[in-house]
C-alpha cells in the first residue's frame, strides 16, 4: 500500500513548538512506516520523517514570513494532487482546500477534520460528502450536515512523555495565549487557589496577552514562553495539575492528553471534547466555572497519577491512532 500524508505548511512537521495538525500528520506517518507501509509525507522541506518527503518550500510560512501563505498552500496541495495516481490513498490533514481536487482524481481521499474554523467552511465538506471519507477527532466535534466514517482520537508518541509520580506544587497552563483557551481564567483559578502558575504557549493574541495576562505576571504567575518539546515534558510531568478552562467547544485538546501521559491530572471546563478526554474524578475534573475549578484543585490529591497515565496511553497513543487509520484505509480500498 502506498499512502500520501498531506500535512499543512504553516510549521515544520513535526513542529518545533506549536502546530497540532503538523504533529498529528507526523505521528500518523511515523506509525505507518513503523508497521511497514510505504508513506510519502507532503510537508515543508525542513520536516523530519522516516518516510519519504515531498516539499515545495524550505520552511513553513509562519517561520518564514517572506512567503505568501495562500500561494504556498496552492503550490503544496497541487504538488500532491498532480502525482495522485502514484498512491493508493491520500490522507488529508490540511482542512478543506484539498477536497476541491478530489473529484478530479481517482485516488480516494480520507480527510481528518481537525476542527471547523467557521461554519462557513462546511459547504465545501458538504459538496464532497458523497465521495469523501471524513474522520472526526472526537464525537463532540461533528457537524450534523456531514457523513463520517469514524472517530479516531489524536495519538501521541508515548515515549516522548515521562511519567512522574512526585510532582512539584505548581499549576500549569499549556496552550495558545488566547481568550478561547482561557489563559485569564487559569490565572484567576491559580490566584484563588493560592498556588503558583506557570504559563507556556504561543502568544496568538497579542492584545489579549498585554491586557489580560502581562499585568498579572509576578513571582507567582510566570510566563515561560513557547515551550519546545524537551521543555514541554519537564513542565507537564512536574505540574501538580494542568488547568484547561476553555471558552470554546474544543475539538480535542492535545495538552490534556499529553499531561495525563505524564501522570498529571487535568481540571477543564466541561465543553467540547473534554468529557471524552478526561475521566471525571479519575484522571481529573470537569467543572463549569472558576469556583468549581478552585474546589477541584483541593481534590487533586485524591487522583492517582498512575490512572492518568494508563488511561491516556490506552486511548491516545500514536500506535492506536495509526492502526485505526490503517484499518480505515483497508476498508476504503476494499470498496
Amino acid at each position: 500500500m502506498k499512502v500520501a500524508v498531506l500535512a499543512p505548511v504553516a510549521w515544520r512537521t513535526p513542529p518545533r513548538h506549536y502546530g497540532p495538525w503538523e504533529q498529528i500528520a507526523s505521528n500518523i506517518t511515523e506509525r505507518l512506516v513503523q508497521i511497514g507501509v510505504d508513506v510519502t509525507l507532503f510537508a515543508t522541506g525542513d520536516s523530519v520523517t522516516s518516510g519519504k518527503l515531498a516539499d515545495v518550500c524550505d520552511k513553513g510560512y509562519e517561520e518564514d514570513r517572506g512567503q505568501d501563505a495562500k500561494v504556498l498552500e496552492c503550490m503544496h496541495i497541487s504538488n500532491l494532487m498532480e502525482t495522485a495516481g502514484d498512491f493508493d490513498i491520500i490522507h488529508n490533514n490540511f482542512d478543506f482546500l484539498p477536497l476541491t481536487y478530489s473529484a478530479l482524481i481517482k485516488t480516494p481521499v480520507i480527510t481528518t477534520i481537525h476542527g471547523f474554523s467557521s461554519p462557513r467552511i462546511i459547504p465545501v465538506y458538504k459538496k464532497y460528502n458523497s465521495i469523501g471519507y471524513y474522520v472526526s477527532i472526537s464525537d463532540a466535534d461533528r457537524s450534523p450536515e456531514l457523513t463520517y466514517m469514524a472517530t479516531v482520537y489524536n495519538g501521541l508518541n508515548i515515549k516522548q512523555f515521562e511519567f512522574n509520580d512526585k510532582p512539584k506544587d505548581y499549576l500549569l497552563y499549556f496552550g495558545r495565549i488566547h481568550h478561547d483557551k482561557g489563559t485569564a481564567e487559569a490565572i484567576e483559578i491559580a490566584k484563588k487557589s493560592k498556588r503558583k502558575l506557570l504559563i507556556a504557549g504561543l502568544i496568538q493574541d497579542e492584545a489579549y496577552f498585554n491586557e489580560k495576562v502581562k499585568p498579572q505576571l509576578n513571582s507567582s504567575i510566570e510566563y515561560v514562553g513557547n515551550a519546545e518539546s524537551f521543555q514541554r515534558n519537564e513542565l507537564l510531568k512536574n505540574a501538580y495539575a494542568l488547568l484547561h478552562p476553555i471558552n470554546f467547544n474544543e475539538p480535542f485538546g492535545m495538552s490534556v492528553a499529553e499531561a495525563m501521559l505524564c501522570g498529571t491530572p487535568v481540571i477543564a471546563f466541561n465543553r467540547g471534547s473534554m468529557p471524552e478526554l478526561i475521566c471525571h474524578e479519575k484522571t481529573g475534573f470537569l467543572v463549569s466555572n472558576i469556583n468549581e475549578a478552585v474546589a477541584a484543585v483541593e481534590h487533586i490529591k485524591y487522583i492517582k497519577r498512575d490512572d492518568c497515565r494508563e488511561w491516556s496511553s490506552s486511548m491516545f497513543s500514536s500506535e492506536k491512532m495509526g492502526d485505526d487509520y490503517l484499518n480505515l484505509y483497508k476498508t476504503i480500498l476494499a470498496k
